[in-house]
């Protein structure tokens, strides 16, 4: 009778198993990328749509806390900043500015003369 030989776990038959069990785990990470490529797509659409609609509840959602409760006026940034400067001249006024500084001018000079002619020092 012949015996059969049971296969010994030689150096050989050893990396044969440990290349399977690699190829085993090369091939789910391939499947794994590919799935990924695949949806990468629509999640990125989700998000996109996700964002979106978070920023409308918030714009539309800002005026639903201002009626709840008084914002904290914040001086750094609010109206109260422009309130404290000077307003811009337009041209209109500063041309009628130097007019009447003008005529100032003169009338003190005129008014220095006559003062000088008519009394005497």
């Amino acid at each position: 009778m012949a015996r059969r030989r049971v296969p010994s776990s030689t150096p050989l038959t050893q990396k044969q198993l440990e290349l399977r069990q690699q190829e085993e785990n090369l091939r789910k990470q391939m499947d794994d990328l590919q799935r990924m490529i695949e949806d990468a797509p629509r999640i990125a659409a989700e998000t996109t749509r996700r964002q979106k609609e978070e920023i409308l509840e918030r714009a539309s959602g800002e005026s639903k806390r201002l009626d709840v409760f008084s914002k904290p006026s914040d001086k750094r940034y609010g109206e109260d900043l422009w309130d404290n400067r000077r307003p811009r001249s337009l041209r209109k006024q500063r041309s009628e500015g130097r007019l009447l500084f003008v005529v100032l001018v003169l009338g003190l000079a005129l008014a220095i003369f006559w003062i000088a002619t008519h009394l005497h020092f």
